[in-house]
Formats: structure tokens, sequence, C-alpha cells
């Protein structure tokens, strides 16, 4: 399981990090741009009292203040459309919510002290919106709180030096829901990388079974299922683009004479061996597959010719009869070949129907004195 970082509750692994981040980027795009409209309309509502509490000659500045503010979000808002928010979003959001608070003390460093009790519970909005609405990440949230925090201390308490007993109730307060807000953010934010962790959990072991349920335990190749399922490929293929395929039914010759003199677990390293021969061989767009005891069967797609696939499989042959490192005292395997191109007239063009095709022929083969292969007829 991959650790967070206790404060920032960024993952330790990078790769984790940057999986999250795309997955969490299309709820960003959504929730960042709900937020922004929400937050535009409650700021912008926010000054219809603004003749109760402004004096009449500093109303216009107000609302250039105000405006100016909101200017910032709809930049933000339009760029939620863009390639720049993908790069930059927590950036992005982050302003929003600074640009709401910065507003809002731009707005009391020019009115009387009075005002402050209309326009000072809005910076206490302003630091649950940016912890809980906008979608920014709860470290980017607690740095520009913690800044404005910070601010509002040092030109009010310092500069403005706001009286005493109403300075201390207004930090009570802000850093109240500083605690709040900071608290439900993290606690959001980590059950949603805990979540993640365990989506991703799940995909992983949902991934493992279904590699399983197709593949050979013992080799790793591909088993019968997800063989005939690249044969049904091969021939929509075919169809198409008119392309011939082949399969290669592979019987390794003197293999049960490996089982019987060296035991079973010898063999199982054996047929091992010969599953990482076939695979360096091929190409990556074949398929080599095991069909169970030394039987293996290759899907070549665009083999091109008769001449192609007969200098395939003595290249496969000379390959499977080389020693096995480790085992210079065990019986010489070689193997027998059958080779079925498809499609071809007569030829029943199924997965199950190449098989077989292939498996006659690799019969033929071994009747013939083994050590060598033959086409289908």
């Amino acid at each position: 399981m991959n650790r967070m970082h206790p404060l920032t509750l960024r993952f330790h692994d990078p790769e984790t990090e940057r999986a999250f981040l795309r997955q969490l980027l299309p709820r960003l795009r959504l929730q960042g741009r709900a937020a922004i409209i929400v937050g535009v309309f409650v700021y912008f509502v926010y000054g219809a009292l603004d003749h109760l509490f402004v004096p009449p000659e500093q109303l216009g500045l107000v609302w250039i203040i105000r405006m100016c503010a909101l200017a910032v979000p709809m930049v933000v808002l339009a760029l939620s459309f863009t390639h720049w928010f993908e790069k930059a979003n927590q950036f992005l959001l982050a302003l929003v919510g600074l640009s709401a608070a910065l507003g809002l003390i731009a707005m009391l460093w020019h009115l009387p002290v009075e005002s402050s009790t209309y326009y000072y519970p809005g910076l206490m909005l302003a630091t649950f919106y940016t912890y809980n609405l906008l979608g920014a990440r709860f470290v980017q949230a607690l740095g520009i709180n913690v800044f404005v925090l910070l601010l509002y201390n040092l030109l009010f308490g310092f500069v403005g030096a706001y009286p005493n007993p109403m300075l201390l109730s207004q930090n009570f307060f802000m850093i109240s829901a500083n605690l709040i807000g900071g608290a439900a953010g993290y606690l959001v934010e980590y059950q949603r990388r805990q979540l993640f962790m365990r989506e991703m959990q799940l995909d992983q072991e949902r991934r493992l079974h279904l590699q399983r349920s197709l593949h050979d335990r013992l080799t790793g190749l591909p088993n019968r299922d997800l063989l005939n399922d690249r044969l049904n490929q091969a021939l929509a293929l075919a169809r198409r683009d008119s392309e011939r395929h082949a399969g290669f039914f592979v019987d390794l010759d003197g293999f049960k004479n490996v089982n019987d003199e060296l035991g079973h677990e010898v063999g199982d390293a054996v047929l091992r061996e010969i599953a990482r021969r076939l695979v360096s061989t091929m190409r990556e767009t074949d398929t080599i597959s095991r069909l169970g005891g030394d039987e293996f069967f290759l899907l070549v797609q665009d083999i091109g010719s008769c001449d192609a696939a007969a200098h395939l499989a003595e290249k496969l042959i000379w390959i499977i009869e080389q020693p096995i490192s480790g085992y210079a005292d065990a019986p010489p395997i070689s193997a027998s070949i059958g080779i079925c191109l498809f499609p071809q007239m007569g030829l029943e063009n199924t997965p199950e129907a190449i098989i077989r095709c292939a498996d006659l022929a690799m019969y033929r083969a071994k009747a013939a004195g083994k050590r060598r292969y033959e086409l289908s007829q």
C-alpha cells in the first residue's frame, strides 16, 4: 500500500500521485466550475447590502474592488475549458480562494472600522469556501488561509490598529473557521485518496484474476481461451485485409523421458525454458499458447507464404533442440510441428477447426518419423 505524507497527503510514490491526479481531473473540472459559479453569485449578491454599511462616497470604490476580485474566478472559469487547467488546476483554484479573501480585506482597508462587522464574516465564508467547495487540495487551501490570517493581523493589528477586543474576537473566529474547515478539507481529501488506493488495489486484483484465468500457470503463456480470442481476431483481420495467417501445433518429442528420468519438477523447468525460447523467437504480434502437457500452439499473423511457414518451423525445431542450460544430462528433446495456413478453401475458418487442422498435420509429422513439420492438406 502506498503511503501518504501526513500533512500534504501526497503519495510517496510519484507514479501513484500522477495516476490519482489524472483520475481526479474530470471531477475537479466540474467541481471547480460549480464552485466558481456559486462563489461569484454569493460574492456579487454580497453587495446588495452595501448601501446599509458603506458611506455613499465609497460605494463606487467598493464595487471596483469587488469586480476586480470577481475577475479572477471568471478567468479561471474560462481556463477550465482549456488544456491549461490540466497543467495548473490546483494553482488556479487556489487563486480563486485567495482573490475572494483579498477582495474582502481590500474593502475593509478602505472602510471605517464599524463596517468590519458586515464584511468580516465574509472572510470566514471565504475560508470554508477555499477548504471545502473549490476542490483545492488541503495543503493549498491551508497555505492560502494561513497567509490571509497573517495578512489580516498585519494590516489591522499593526498598521490599521483595530481595537484589541475586536481583533481578538475576529482572530478567534478566523482560527476556529480554519480549524473546522481545514479538518473537514483534510478528512475529505484523505478519504478520497484512500478510496483511490482501494479502487486501484481492486483493479489490480481483477487484472490478476483475469491474467490467471487466461494464462497457463506454469509458463505464463496464453491458455486456450485467450488463444481462441486471438484466433477470432486474426480471422477478422484476414477477412478485412486479405492477409494469410498460420497456426503451428508444436508437440515436444522426447519430453516424456525427461519426466520419467529426472522427475516432474525438472520437466516443469524444461517446459518453462521452451516457452521462454518460443517467446523470444516470435514477434510481439504473434501469440504463443500452451494447450497443456507438452503441446504448444503458435499463431503467426501475416505469414505470407508456405515457404515462410516452413522456414519458421525449421527454426523452431532447431531452437527447441538446443541443450537446456543446467540440465546437461537431460534426454534430448525435439519437436513435431503441424502447420495450418488460414483462411483457406475447404476449411471451416473457426478457432477450433484451425487448431484441429494443425493438430492433424502434427500427427502426420510424428508418423513420418518426428523431428519435422508437416503442412495441412
